[in-house]
């Protein structure tokens, strides 16, 4: 078999394995049974099989049975809910399930109703906290459970555009910097560590660089409407000032261009990071932060900045040393991730040799026998996981993606804010 039979094969695998909820549910599961989770539940899987559905790959009857797993309990709202979790995340996944116009449409308006609600209410949240002087929880505004991640799902919904110009304006007001006890931060300094929660290491909070819970999530989305044409006032000025931070605290090493996961207070005052380059994932390392600046690279028509991203990714995932600290195959921090994003850069770039670096990336998920891969990841005696972002389900989708040539058909990776 050729390299994208084979990533078929062990994408089959894992979807036959999770054909079914009742297939699933008396596994050892670390992080639990969690039906309304994106990240590691029925939804991720779910979206799996719309996947594959769509592109020929697999029976619709699956990704039915995932979406009413999801959905037999009332969909969680309110300040619980996120991108990842609960009626967001099922408006997520039944727009990619939206294959013809009117399918879905009764779910979703009910779902559309219950994320503009809570919307609203973080943005009013956001701008009081703003009007207050008071530094942000990375909650408030990240890819994962905050504003960040809501834009995503607004932009991909395309029916709330004066809602997401409120949340660009936010984003945009976020950008601009602020006062503290004397000192000049960014405006989305968090008194909080990166655990989201006070720590005596972190006495004078942090600035994370992060794709998933930082600045470059909000990066990410600025640059995805301003591609999509939706944008406001400030919204360019916001996409630089930004960049102008990561450039500020961009390290250039033996193994190239790098950045720090987090600065901290007495980082800020020095000028010097921590050691790094840690591992290059979508998370927090190279390849998140590179893709959303090769995002803005693209919507600011920057060909400078985005032939310096694409170096550096692919000194990234030609490094021995930051290879060797991805310790799994995941797509939040792991070769999966790191194939899918090289080649989606790769899609645009104007670096050669970021293609021919994918089936190294790939080498641990497809070395394997197919059903080796998949018992490893669903049978772990430590527990397994099921879900988008560490586990099963988003594995599988990117083995799927390599045989479809990069083609994502649902747009599953737009909860990454990778498109």
């Amino acid at each position: 078999m050729d390299l994208h039979e084979t990533a078929g094969a062990a994408a089959d695998a894992i979807a036959d394995r999770l054909a079914t909820p009742d297939a699933v549910r008396g596994l050892k599961l670390k992080q639990g049974w969690w039906p309304q989770s994106l990240a590691h539940g029925a939804v991720g899987v779910a979206l799996l099989h719309i996947e594959r559905a769509r592109t020929g790959h697999g029976p619709w009857q699956r990704a039915h049975d995932w979406l009413a797993c999801a959905a037999a309990e009332p969909a969680i709202g309110g300040a619980d809910s996120h991108l990842y979790y609960g009626a967001p995340a099922l408006a997520f996944a039944l727009h990619a399930a939206a294959d013809r116009p009117g399918r879905y449409t009764r779910a979703l308006h009910t779902l559309d109703q219950n994320v503009t609600k809570e919307v609203r209410k973080r943005l009013d949240r956001a701008h009081a906290r703003m009007d207050r002087g008071v530094l942000p929880a990375l909650t408030e505004f990240d890819a994962i459970r905050g504003l960040s991640g809501m834009g995503a799902l607004l932009l991909k919904r395309g029916k709330h555009t004066e809602l997401l110009q409120d949340v660009l304006e936010y984003v945009v007001r976020l950008t601009e910097p602020i006062k503290n006890n004397g000192e000049v931060l960014p405006g989305w300094w968090s008194h909080l560590a990166p655990s989201g929660k006070p720590s005596a290491d972190f006495p004078d909070g942090h600035a994370n660089n992060g794709t998933a819970h930082g600045i470059t999530g909000p990066l990410a989305l600025l640059s995805l409407t301003a591609r999509a044409g939706v944008t406001v006032i400030g919204h360019g000025d916001a996409i630089r000032r930004i960049l102008t931070w990561l450039a500020r605290w961009q390290q250039d090493g033996p193994a190239g261009p790098w950045w720090p996961y987090w600065i901290t207070r007495e980082q800020l005052r020095s000028g010097t990071p921590g050691p790094g380059p840690s591992r290059p994932s979508w998370c927090y390392g190279t390849a998140g932060i590179a893709r959303a600046q090769h995002l803005a690279a693209l919507a600011l028509g920057d060909t400078r900045l985005q032939r310096g991203v694409e170096e550096a990714l692919l000194y990234a995932v030609t490094d021995p040393n930051q290879l060797g600290q991805t310790a799994d195959v995941s797509l939040c921090h792991g070769f999966a991730g790191l194939a899918h994003i090289t080649r989606t850069i790769a899609a645009d770039a104007i670096t050669p040799g970021l293609t021919v670096c994918v089936p190294r990336l790939l080498a641990p998920l497809i070395e394997p026998d197919p059903d080796e891969l998949a018992d490893s990841l669903l049978y772990d005696p430590a527990g397994g996981d099921v879900g988008l972002l560490e586990g099963a389900a988003g594995t599988a989708l990117a083995l799927h993606a390599h045989r479809n040539g990069g083609a994502t058909v649902s747009g599953w990776d737009s909860c990454f804010l990778l498109n």
